[in-house]
């Protein structure tokens, strides 16, 4: 089984209602997973968006990076129930603005500067298996699709729910 780090961007009126009634958020996330999974539209266009098992690298070199948002695991809970791998959180409109500022302006490259496969491999960074320098390189796609769909997320002054399934 795989650990996949999971988006959905909601109005500020599904955030109330999904803080009111997570069942809600989740069903709601469901519904929009299936159904853009057979539209298939853009990360600008999307309203989930996953990373893959990408989130964990991404995680680290964020981190490292000192990124002032937590993007990979949301920053405020809103139900206990697990949503897969632990409780989801949200971010707040705000925060996705400055979240998308900071992707806009932090390339894929400068996040993989001086980073050190070893290092990941030592930080038992999931999903493991760190050995080529060009390891690093897997992530970059997600990234870039990360940005897009924060800064559409942005654009149009929506939240966001985190979660790991």
């Amino acid at each position: 089984m795989s650990m996949i780090g999971e988006y959905l961007r909601v109005t500020a009126a599904e955030l109330d209602r999904t803080i009111q009634n997570p069942q809600w958020a989740l069903d709601l996330a469901e519904e929009i997973q299936d159904a853009e999974d057979v539209s298939k539209p853009t990360p600008a266009e999307t309203r989930h968006f996953s990373t893959y098992k990408t989130w964990d690298l991404l995680r680290f070199l964020l981190s490292r990076a000192g990124f002032p948002v937590d993007v990979i695991h949301g920053e405020e809970p809103f139900t206990e129930e697990e949503w897969g791998y632990g409780a989801p959180k949200y971010l707040r409109a705000e925060r996705v603005r400055l979240a998308a500022e900071a992707l806009r302006t932090t390339s894929y490259d400068q996040l993989i500067a001086g980073a050190d496969p070893a290092e990941l491999t030592r930080a038992e960074v999931y999903p493991l298996g760190w050995d080529e320098p060009e390891s690093l390189a897997w992530a970059r796609s997600w990234y870039d699709g990360l940005t897009r769909f924060f800064e559409a997320a942005a654009d149009t002054d929506d939240a966001m729910l985190v979660w790991l399934d």
